[in-house]
């Protein structure tokens, strides 16, 4: 994959160049077929990114999708959803495309939401775990072989099944944003940056992407 990659000194700039980034790509999209269709993932960072939007995305032409989501009941703490709502602004009345992970057949609420996807994303944002995970795309699991459909569910990972966009969704996409903050994600950082495909990160291969990180993810 092509990266640009922007180091910056924290997490808090990471997210406010993160929602620049959010706002560029959405401007771009809705000039050209009038909508911006955008993927996101959970975590401390895009969250903060939300709160640098206020007044910069044009709404009303405006989908949220999920990358992910945990298997737990709405409102639950774990749930990406629930952090998703509380961060969007105030007037943020985007399109929310929330993944089903309450439904009692996962697979066929996950071949549900991928009914509702654009063919192509505008675009995704996406974190990185310690262990080289992105979306709920974990090492060893399954999910990570999945080439024919374009959402899955996936085993356990850390006390929760989850329900997660696949490689061919992602690869798709028209841009890949990632933030990747903290001290903990130096070898994941390296190995995304060198396409190391032995981590599910270094998998994803969309046309174009972009890498903001803070300096501590670069082990500065």
């Amino acid at each position: 994959m092509p990266f640009e990659i922007e180091i910056l000194r924290d997490a808090a700039a990471v997210a406010e160049r993160g929602a620049e980034h959010v706002a560029e790509q959405a401007r771009a999209a809705v000039d050209d077929h009038g909508r911006f269709t955008f993927a996101v993932s959970g975590g401390h960072t895009p969250w903060a990114m939300f709160a640098h939007l206020a007044g910069k995305l044009p709404w009303e032409k405006v989908t949220i999708y999920q990358v992910d989501e945990r298997v737990a009941p709405d409102g639950d703490p774990d749930r990406n959803l629930t952090h998703l709502r509380a961060s969007l602004p105030p007037g943020g009345a985007a399109d929310v495309r929330a993944m089903p992970v309450e439904a009692h057949d996962l697979e066929a609420a996950a071949a549900d939401y991928a009914s509702v996807l654009p063919a192509v994303l505008d675009l995704v944002h996406l974190g990185l775990g310690p262990d080289g995970h992105t979306a709920s795309l974990v090492p060893g699991d399954p999910v990570l072989d999945v080439v024919d459909r374009a959402v899955a569910v996936t085993g356990e990972y850390q006390g929760r099944r989850r329900m997660t966009l696949t490689y061919p969704t992602l690869n798709a996409a028209r841009n890949v944003l990632w933030l990747v903050t903290g001290e903990d994600k130096v070898d994941a950082l390296a190995r995304l940056r060198a396409s190391d495909t032995s981590i599910p990160g270094g998998r994803v291969a969309a046309a174009s992407a972009l890498i903001v990180a803070d300096v501590a993810a670069t082990g500065g």
